[in-house]
């Protein structure tokens, strides 16, 4: 089993990048080949919506936009899982991760082109400071998650108040991804 990681916080040290090495380190654990990409470290563009909306992408599900989009692409099309953790800010998910997530939708949508039909995801959404719009930013992830054809293993608010119970939860969430596909 082979668990991708994407983090869209830029504090690499702070709870949304902690929750995604739990994932990560429970599913290590079990024997699951693990990565984690600070999806801030990439250079990734937004969306051009060339030919009004239409072009390349709706067309044959492949983006013209020379980033390291593709490069994150291909991880996700190599991984059995994904497991996508954002920061809420302002009730929303991260701009980071909207960015890369729109840009994701309009390749994967195009017709029956769903590469990632069958492949799990966990959707993290974790807030640093009150918790406010957990529940809000999470439901935004699962839409997106759902759009391009992911199955939903699980979906997790996480906040400074519940990271006691949480992390650990979300841990064993990945010992329990690790087994998937036995």
């Amino acid at each position: 089993m082979k668990i991708l990681a994407i983090q869209s916080s830029p504090n690499v040290d702070g709870l949304t990048a902690k929750a995604a090495k739990s994932v990560l380190g429970g599913a290590e654990a079990d024997g699951a080949t693990v990565e984690l990409v600070n999806l801030n470290e990439l250079v990734i563009k937004p969306c051009i919506a060339c030919d009004g909306g239409w072009g390349q992408c709706r067309r044959e599900g492949t983006c013209v936009i020379d980033d390291e989009f593709q490069l994150l692409r291909d991880k996700i099309y190599a991984a059995d899982a994904v497991v996508f953790a954002t920061p809420v800010y302002w009730g929303d998910l991260s701009e980071s991760a909207k960015l890369f997530l729109d840009r994701l939708r309009r390749c994967e949508v195009k017709g029956e082109f769903k590469v990632l039909n069958g492949r799990f995801a966990l959707g993290i959404a974790s807030a640093g400071g009150t918790g406010n719009g957990c529940v809000k930013a999470l439901l935004h992830l699962e839409d997106y998650l759902r759009r391009v054809g992911f199955t939903i293993f699980d979906l997790v608010t996480l906040t400074q108040a519940s990271k006691g119970h949480k992390l650990p939860m979300l841990e064993s969430a990945g010992h329990r991804l690790a087994k998937m596909k036995d």
